[in-house]
């Protein structure tokens, strides 16, 4: 039921077949690392695609943040996707959560933003949504996607509606970063505009709506 409802109002993550030539070309880019940690990404390839590879080999989770230059997570207080309280460091095993974090800035900020990646039984699925007055400040800056090990972290538990929440209750530091922008993401011209008053329900309910090229162009249409 959940997937069926999933499918008909949010985004699958993307599905990838990766030719032969592709994987090998991920597979050096490691070798391009910087010493701390950089990777100088160089190849013809969309990132996304890159990190979905990458995501694919089960060995990391990925958080995503605007600032480039993190050595050690610590964790923190913060709620989960349920509104409970917890003290830890964040991360996704889907990339393209993390993306949009890397992404938005979220000092631009005003009001509420609204996003997620909710764990299907097959597959990913993911809503990403600003109000117009976060939409007409300038949101979208460069970031850093950070690959953290991933035997560090939590998985979310199979439970009803289940983000893709990992956590790790300790200090953990970084395998590896890559620096994106808003062209990176998967998402980028995926951003629904939602008001502020409405309910999270009629939020996922008009997500695919208000993310057609007619809607984005000039916000809700549906008020």
């Amino acid at each position: 039921m959940l997937d069926w409802l999933c499918r008909i109002f949010l985004y699958p993550a993307p599905a990838i077949k990766f030719s032969t030539e592709e994987a090998q070309a991920y597979e050096k880019l490691a070798l391009n690392a910087t010493e701390d940690g950089l990777i100088e990404y160089d190849l013809p390839y969309a990132k996304f695609r890159y990190l979905t590879y990458v995501s694919l080999k089960g060995l990391y989770v990925f958080h995503g943040s605007n600032h480039t230059g993190i050595r050690i997570f610590e964790p923190r207080e913060q709620t989960l996707y349920n509104g409970q309280w917890t003290k830890a460091v964040f991360a996704a095993s889907d990339p393209h959560w993390p993306m949009f974090y890397a992404i938005f800035n979220r000092s631009r900020l005003k009001g509420s933003f609204r996003n997620g990646c909710i764990r299907g039984r097959k597959q990913n699925y993911h809503f990403y949504s600003l109000n117009q007055s976060t939409i007409s400040n300038g949101p979208w800056t460069e970031g850093m996607v950070y690959f953290l090990p991933r035997e560090s972290f939590t998985a979310p538990k199979p439970r009803g509606i289940s983000f893709d929440e990992w956590l790790c209750h300790e200090p953990v530091a970084p395998i590896a970063k890559l620096k994106v922008c808003q062209d990176d993401c998967y998402y980028h011209n995926k951003i629904a505009v939602h008001n502020d008053g409405e309910s999270l329900i009629k939020t996922w309910l008009l997500y695919k709506t208000r993310t057609t090229p007619r809607r984005t162009q000039g916000g809700n249409s549906d008020e």
